[in-house]
């Protein structure tokens, strides 16, 4: 047990949104988690749904109140917190209606004897959620798993406490004692929960060396590490492109929601055949994106994407929109467009996670295909082309989980995500996350051979 005490700044004006003191039992909540396992494993599949669909009713009847937190503590405007909080209603409802007809299959055998598979749940599950998009991300790591029939515990973000901690509150009464708990706290909780013996799956969204940390305490307690990590998603501009469009979408790639999305552009590669007519719009929406800033999530935060930023500079990439940290209080950042950026620079070969925009120009579609697959990183990626020929090139070459084709952000409901090398490992979305929160168990049903004695005394029943 440990006292601790999260002081959440404001982005917006550096004020104390809020203090909690916390005094969290790491082990205490883990088994209760596992005391509360069989009784909801053992509910029907039906009830399970229904309780979920209960609790995104919850969910959306105190949207406007979640939002209010995700804004205060994050500095995502009220309007776009919102529909961060009714994407979570939509996937909680989601799994609801997918949860009760997840199922296994039978196997041919031998006409004497049933052979199947059984979906059955892991156990108790750990959620570490982030705090870029902090209800969304949870709602749909808990709605699988409870669905499923583990249980849950979960830890938001030590930068999001009171959002993470309303949601549970929101959450919880529509489940037994038990089956899902909430814990405050910083790093050092998150990875106690990873290390605990009692823990069947870790699920995390966020950083590389976090969910590196995960996977080595999960290897050494035998629990399932299911990890999105960050990314270093590269943007491809082929030079058949309109470069007015092309630049629209690279800034909404690169300056939604401050860049502090998993799956924000952090990389450009743009065809020198459109190259000036893209960079000229780029700059230009870039200014217009500053006129309506967002602010980074704290100012450490901005610290790390300002130090990306200067170290390109001084490596010889040309600032022309933004780059520099302005007066005045908060955790504001302009978009910024840098050129003439290389790859050994860290600003094209790390995740920045902050609204900058690098531009390497390069002179065929192939080159900049090239240099996109080139990282460590493997979470998804955009190309924009008007040929059919190098859409299917690019997608087929690209190493990353996801590639989007002529849109930055997009997707039809239900779709799915399992990200690559340093990105992580599993499912993090779809009906295939169901999948990633269940165990298989194989069953064999053969017939016995039943004594004579025993035959007889049947007949005669």
């Amino acid at each position: 047990m440990r006292d601790a005490t999260l002081d959440v700044p404001s982005p917006l004006d550096g004020h104390r949104v809020d203090r909690l003191t916390t005094r969290e039992d790491v082990t205490t909540t883990v088994l209760a988690a596992r005391e509360a396992l069989p009784a909801w494993a053992g509910t029907p599949a039906a009830g399970r749904g229904a309780a979920l669909r209960a609790a995104a009713d919850a969910v959306r009847a105190r949207a406007d109140e979640l939002a209010t937190a995700v804004a205060e503590e994050t500095g995502r405007p009220f309007d776009s917190a919102r529909e961060g909080v009714l994407a979570g209603v939509s996937t909680l409802e989601q799994y609801a209606e997918l949860g009760p007809v997840h199922r296994g299959r039978s196997l041919l055998g031998s006409p004497d004897a049933a052979d199947f598979m059984v979906p059955e749940p892991r156990g108790v599950v750990v959620a570490l959620t982030p705090w870029n998009d902090p209800v969304a991300v949870a709602c749909g790591l808990l709605g699988a798993a409870l669905v499923t029939g583990n249980t849950a515990v979960h830890k938001p973000s030590e930068r999001c406490p009171r959002t993470g901690a309303l949601l549970g509150e929101v959450m919880a009464g529509h489940f037994p004692r038990g089956v899902l708990q909430t814990l405050d706290g910083d790093g050092e909780v998150g990875a106690a929960l990873a290390a605990s013996p009692h823990v069947d799956v870790v699920a995390h969204v966020g950083g590389t060396a976090t969910g590196r940390s995960i996977a080595q305490a999960c290897a050494r307690t035998g629990a399932k590490a299911l990890l999105e990590n960050g990314g270093n998603d590269p943007l491809v501009v082929d030079g058949d492109v309109d470069p007015v469009w092309a630049a629209g979408q690279a800034a909404l790639g690169a300056f939604t929601n401050a860049g502090q999305l998993c799956t924000s552009v952090e990389r450009i590669y743009v065809h020198e055949a459109v190259a000036e007519e893209f960079v000229r719009a780029l700059c230009e929406e870039a200014r217009r994106w500053t006129a309506a800033a967002q602010p980074l999530v704290d100012r450490r935060m901005r610290d790390h994407v300002h130090a990306h930023v200067t170290e390109a500079v001084a490596e010889g990439a040309e600032l022309l929109v933004g780059g520099e940290v302005p007066d005045g209080d908060g955790s504001y950042y302009p978009a910024t467009v840098l050129m003439g950026c290389t790859a050994t620079m860290r600003v094209m070969r790390e995740e920045t996670f902050g609204p900058v925009a690098p531009v390497r120009i390069v002179a065929s579609f192939e080159e900049g295909l090239a240099e996109a697959c080139v990282d460590e990183h493997g979470l998804a990626a955009t190309v924009l082309t008007g040929s059919m020929a190098n859409a299917q090139r690019a997608w087929r070459a690209l190493p990353v989980g996801t590639v989007k084709v002529n849109a930055v952000f997009g997707g039809a409901p239900g779709g799915a995500a399992q990200p690559r090398r340093s990105s992580g490992t599993g499912f993090g979305y779809g009906p295939e996350l169901l999948d990633e929160m269940t165990t298989v168990k194989v069953v064999h049903l053969g017939q016995a051979q039943i004594q004579p004695s025993s035959q007889a005394r049947r007949a005669a029943s």
